[in-house]
C-alpha cells in the first residue's frame, strides 16, 4: 500500500498563499488606501449609509481589478520574474503555479471586479478600471517595459488612477479636483520607482530590462530622481489651489516636498545602496503621510 505526503507547495493552505502572492498585496493595499483617499474627498462631510456602501463596493472592485492586473503581470513577467532576485519567489516564476492556473485566476478576479463595480457603483469608474487593467497590464507590462526606459513614466499613469476611481465612483464624474490627485501619483511615480532601480540595476540588466539605472547610468538616473521630486512639490500644492485643502494639507505637503527634495538632493550628490534604499522607503511614507493629511484637512477644515 502506498502512502502519498503532501509537499508545501501541494498543501491547500500554501497553494492558496501562492494565489495570494500573485496580487503583490502590498501593492493592492496602496492602490486601494489611495483610492479611497479619492471616494471620501469626494464627499462634503461625514459620507452616510449610501456614500459607504458604494465605497466599500467601488474598494472590493478596485482591488479585485488591481490584483487581476498584478496576476497577469506576474504571468506575463515569468521567465523575467525567475532571472531577478527580488522577484524569483514568485509562484509562476518558480513554477508553483503553470501559466493557466494564473490566467484564470486573473480573469476571475478582473470579471469579478468589473461586474461589481459596474453593477454596484456606476459604469463609468467599471470603465476606467478597466482602462486602467488595460494601461498596466497590456500597455506598460506587454509593450513599454522591454523597450524604452522611459516605461515608468508612461506606463505611470495607470498606477496614477487610484485616486481618480474612487472620485468617479463616488460622484459619478471626472473633475479638476480628480485630475489634480492623478497628477500627484503620476510625478511622485518615477522617483520612487527609480530610487529602487538603482540598487536593482544588476537584477534589471541581468532580465534584460532597459530601466534608466541600466541604459543611462546612475548619475543620470540621480539627476532625474532630484528634477521630478522638484516638480513635485508644486503638483501636491494642487488640492489647496483649487479649495479643495486649508492649511494643514498645504502645511504637511511643503514639509513632506522639503524632505523628499533633501533625500533626493543628498542621493544626487553622492550615490550609496543605502541613501537609495531610504529614498525609495521614504517616497511610500511621503505618498501615505500626503495623503493622510489631505484626508484629516478633508474632515477638520470646519473647526479649523
Amino acid at each position: 500500500m502506498s502512502s502519498t505526503t503532501l509537499t508545501p507547495s501541494a498543501s491547500p493552505l500554501s497553494r492558496w498563499r501562492q494565489y495570494i502572492a500573485l496580487t503583490k498585496p502590498r501593492v493592492i493595499q496602496l492602490i486601494v488606501f489611495c483610492a479611497l483617499i479619492g471616494m471620501l474627498l469626494a464627499v462634503p462631510g461625514v459620507p452616510g449609509p449610501h456614500e459607504l456602501g458604494l465605497a466599500l463596493a467601488a474598494s472590493v472592485g478596485i482591488g479585485l481589478v488591481a490584483s487581476a492586473a498584478a496576476a497577469f503581470n506576474c504571468l506575463i513577467e515569468q521567465h523575467i520574474d525567475a532571472r531577478m532576485k527580488r522577484t524569483a519567489w514568485r509562484p509562476t516564476a518558480r513554477g508553483d503555479l503553470s501559466r493557466g492556473q494564473a490566467l484564470l485566476f486573473s480573469a476571475v478576479l478582473g470579471g469579478a471586479g468589473m461586474v461589481l463595480l459596474h453593477q454596484a457603483v456606476n459604469p463609468l469608474t467599471a470603465w476606467l478600471t478597466f482602462g486602467t487593467f488595460v494601461g498596466y497590464a497590456v500597455v506598460y507590462t506587454v509593450i513599454l517595459k522591454p523597450l524604452t526606459p522611459q516605461n515608468i513614466v508612461i506606463g505611470g499613469a495607470s498606477g496614477a488612477m487610484p485616486p481618480l476611481l474612487g472620485w468617479t465612483a463616488l460622484t459619478g464624474e471626472v473633475s479638476p479636483e480628480a485630475v489634480g490627485l492623478f497628477l500627484i501619483i503620476f510625478l511622485w511615480t518615477p522617483p520612487h520607482f527609480w530610487a529602487l532601480a538603482l540598487y536593482r540595476a544588476e537584477d534589471y540588466a541581468r532580465a534584460g530590462l532597459p530601466m534608466l539605472p541600466v541604459t543611462h547610468g546612475s548619475e543620470f538616473t540621480r539627476l532625474q530622481i532630484l528634477l521630478y521630486t522638484i516638480v513635485l512639490v508644486p503638483a501636491t500644492l494642487l488640492p489647496f489651489m483649487q479649495g479643495l485643502s486649508g492649511l494643514l494639507y498645504l502645511a504637511a505637503a511643503l514639509v513632506l516636498g522639503l524632505m523628499f527634495i533633501a533625500r533626493a538632493w543628498k542621493l544626487w550628490r553622492g550615490y550609496s545602496e543605502l541613501l537609495a534604499r531610504k529614498t525609495f522607503r521614504f517616497s511610500i511614507w511621503h505618498l501615505s503621510l500626503l495623503f493622510g493629511a489631505l484626508l484629516i484637512d478633508h474632515y477638520l477644515r470646519p473647526w479649523l
